[in-house]
């Protein structure tokens, strides 16, 4: 069968780029050995949000006491909260099926392999295989957890993500690897419904070591007062998995200290591998860095003419947002348009804790490092009088801006719905707003995105609040 473009994978990015190419004329087969919507849908992005809805809830009624409200005999039910979830991530799931039909896009059930040709090989669950041709493909084959040599998982012991959604009971002790988005919003969730939780990270910054080291400083002040043991510049150097539970060997690695952490299970959150492997790369020819990841140009083309690559399996940050962009992108040129490559220092990366975390562009250390010339106003929470009504003070805004001409270079938030206003600063960047017009923009009141306008006024010595 032949096809205009064939899709390998159907996550965010797969299915968004699958769609569009519908959208302009192409018709198209999307290949997906799981569930349509990818890891996304059905194991990230949406059932991890859902999670960490019910944490959130939950954390409201234990302080229900701070809104004049009396509430007794609240309690977690695990099993409930895991089944919310579930139900959530199909839910979504069906609703790429119905857009698949009402976009006569076509799925191809089963695990696609690259053939020379510019056929896709699909091989179903019962192991029947059967070749599909295309004038263009796009591998969008996705990511999954990353696997430290001291850390090997097991799926009982040692889990990664998957494992941390679904888990049979909840544990009494958990030890999170790593500190950045995955392994923080997992470490709030199971604290939040009674966990003890360690977390460990390399870097010295300790939580989220690639936010601004401002939104780092903020996230560890806050964890530490929750009741979280969060170590910083810290290695895992062996688990021992022998008995009911863990023993986690740690060492410091600025004194060299060595210590052992007992747990029931340890969650490795130590980042995304490419899944690159045995998809038929090499037979083709496809050029890959030393990591896997798959070398493309800016439109996504690989260094095989018709062969495209999108998402997780290319370098950048894994975001899911990012891999719809560049799935749009990619048709959008493959169809004959002209369009912009994206902008990958105004793509928006978010952090679904409590508080939230929500940044773009460059970071303080880094504008400095790019030799700009800088004005910095910063805003607290604890100063807006809507946090103030909603009992949410932690946190700030941060922008920062070019002192020589007024360019919008980075934004970095810690509090409630940043993850929401980071919208405006992303739009913003995108029309080239100056400080001064953000500051002449006004901001509705009472909301948490006036500190928007006052972060901005601060950085030019006219903040009216502070």
């Amino acid at each position: 069968m032949n096809y205009d473009l064939i899709v390998i994978g159907s996550g965010p990015g797969g299915y968004v780029a699958a769609i569009r190419a519908s959208q302009l004329g192409m018709k198209v087969a999307v290949v997906e050995r799981e569930s349509l919507g990818g890891i996304c849908l059905n194991w990230g992005c949406i059932p991890t949000k859902a999670l960490l809805k019910s944490a959130q809830v939950f954390e409201y009624i234990n302080h229900a006491d701070d809104y004049g409200i009396k509430v007794t005999g609240a309690k977690v039910d695990f099993d409930a909260m895991v089944s919310r979830s579930r139900d959530v991530a199909n839910g979504m799931s069906k609703g790429i099926n119905f857009l698949f039909r009402k976009n006569k896009i076509e799925t191809l059930n089963g695990t696609g392999r690259l053939v020379r040709g510019k056929k896709v090989e699909v091989t179903d669950a019962d192991g029947n295989k059967k070749e599909y041709s295309a004038k263009n493909i796009i591998v969008a084959t996705g990511g999954r957890a990353k696997e430290l040599p001291n850390l090997p998982i097991d799926g009982k012991k040692i889990i990664e993500y998957r494992k941390a959604m679904s888990m049979e009971k909840q544990p009494k002790k958990l030890v999170v690897v790593g500190a950045g988005a995955i392994g923080v919003e997992f470490a709030y969730f199971y604290h939040s419904i009674g966990t003890e939780v360690t977390i460990v990270e390399f870097m010295e910054q300790g939580l989220l070591p690639r936010e601004d080291a401002d939104v780092s400083k903020e996230m560890n002040k806050i964890y530490k007062k929750k009741g979280l043991n969060v170590l910083g510049n810290t290695s895992v150097e062996s688990v021992d998995t022998k008995g009911r539970g863990c023993t986690v060997t740690i060492k410091n690695r600025k004194s060299g200290k060595t210590e052992e952490i007992k747990c029931d299970v340890v969650l490795s959150a130590a980042g995304v591998s490419p899944n690159t492997e045995d998809i038929g790369l090499e037979t083709l020819g496809i050029k890959t860095d030393q990591r896997g990841l798959i070398e493309v140009d800016e439109y996504y083309q690989t260094n095989v003419p018709g062969i495209f690559a999108i998402g997780d399996v290319t370098p950048g940050a894994a975001l899911a947002h990012t891999a719809s962009a560049e799935g749009i992108t990619c048709v959008e040129k493959m169809a004959g348009h002209n369009p912009e490559p994206l902008d990958y220092n105004n793509i928006p990366s978010c952090t679904y804790c409590v508080p939230e975390v929500a940044s773009v562009g460059y970071t303080e250390s880094a504008a400095k490092e790019a030799g700009y010339e800088l004005k910095v106003g910063k805003f607290p929470f604890s100063a807006s009088g809507k946090a103030s009504a909603a009992g949410a003070k932690e946190g700030f805004v941060k922008l920062i801006f070019d002192a020589k001409y007024g360019e919008f270079l980075g934004a970095h938030m810690v509090g409630s719905n940043v993850t929401e206003m980071i919208a405006e600063v992303v739009a913003a960047r995108k029309l080239e707003t100056t400080g001064h017009e953000i500051i002449k923009s006004v901001h509705p009141h009472p909301t948490m995105s006036e500190a928007v306008m006052e972060a901005a006024a601060a950085a030019y010595d006219e903040v009216i609040h502070l």
